[in-house]
């Protein structure tokens, strides 16, 4: 790339032709006759040649160099991974939009090592978040009107590598129970089971008859059982009374033979949520604050979950970080409702 200081009086349409232009050039109105990044054609050129101006800044690509909106299409072409496409074109950035509802996963190692590269922009939403068809998940663009092909060459190399910088994780439809305490009370458990519906319907799942028991552990664990055996593939227990050891849901997982693999959240509202493995499939306890309207971390497992990702001690403990579940945290739930904020059912 070269940068020329081209006078007027010395300007020809040769001298113009294929250049990039460095800033605005505007006409004896005061309007843009050629903006800022034109590649300049023979029409442009002519404008150029027939607009007033005393010395205008040019850029001469040489071999090897690509225009930035050449660029920014082959960097939108490498960022993107499955269940992501690129959507359009429009200020300088090239959008990308999720192809399908899912879970947002981001390669945050390679996007660092990405943006690193002089001249590169690549902005996405965070890490996690649930998605819907036709948002946009990131943008892209190449910052300088001009780029070396080798810079774009070598994101191409490592995204292809992560397969992706960003991609959307498809929520896999499963059937799931569910058992909570018996001592609610009837219009409990009616917005307990309306609530769970409509969250375990947003993912394309499906919701097997609510069960409700209490009062051994081994009737606990005959509930469970007997859900597994109707072809659950996701466990829920509600309404249990998580600080107490001796509660019987925790008996009767002990029964099952199921392994406690965390036992409470480091975040709010939803701390005392819990998660069991029964022969490697999850067991989720959601804190009673969530068992009707409420958004809590259950709304934040329970994606993971249906989107395949492994789910242990130590993915709870990374909660922690962004577990303060305000309002403004509210772009990490998933959109239950159109027209309501993330998380709300009513």
């Amino acid at each position: 790339m070269k940068a020329i200081a081209q006078r007027r009086e010395t300007a020809t349409l040769e001298s113009l032709l294929d250049r990039v232009l460095c800033h605005d050039v505007r006409d004896g109105a005061g309007k843009v006759a050629v903006a800022k990044g034109a590649r300049l054609t023979s029409k442009a050129a002519e404008t150029l040649l027939a607009t007033p101006w005393e010395e205008i800044h040019l850029l001469a690509l040489e071999p090897g160099d690509l225009h930035e909106e050449e660029g920014g299409r082959r960097l939108g072409a490498a960022a993107v991974g499955e269940g992501v496409e690129v959507k359009g074109y429009g200020g300088g950035q090239w959008t990308l939009t999720a192809t399908r509802r899912g879970l947002l996963k981001i390669r945050r190692g390679p996007l660092a090592d990405a943006n690193a590269l002089e001249g590169i922009s690549i902005f996405t939403l965070f890490d996690g978040q649930p998605v819907e068809p036709g948002e946009t998940v990131a943008k892209c663009k190449v910052t300088p009107l001009v780029i070396a092909e080798t810079t774009i060459r070598a994101i191409e190399k490592t995204a292809r590598d992560a397969g992706g910088l960003v991609m959307v994780r498809a929520f896999r439809p499963a059937t799931i129970g569910a058992v909570a305490q018996e001592r609610l009370e009837p219009n409990q458990r009616a917005r307990f089971e309306a609530a769970l519906q409509q969250k375990v319907e947003w993912f394309g799942s499906r919701l097997l008859p609510v069960r409700f028991a209490g009062g051994s552990p081994r009737v606990v664990a005959d509930e469970l059982a007997a859900l597994r055996r109707a072809g659950a593939q996701v466990l829920i227990v509600a309404g249990a009374s998580a600080l107490d050891p001796l509660d019987p849901v925790f008996g009767g997982l002990t029964l099952l033979g199921a392994r406690m693999e965390r036992h409470g959240a480091p975040a709010h509202p939803g701390s005392l949520l819990w998660l069991a493995l029964w022969d490697g499939q999850p067991v989720l306890g959601m804190p009673t604050c969530g068992m009707f309207s409420q958004a809590t971390t259950f709304d934040l497992v329970l994606p993971q979950i249906l989107a395949g990702e492994h789910m242990d001690n130590r993915t709870i403990a990374e909660l922690g970080h962004g577990g303060l579940l305000s309002r403004d945290m509210a772009y990490r739930f998933p959109p239950y409702r159109a027209n309501a904020a993330r998380g709300e059912l009513e």
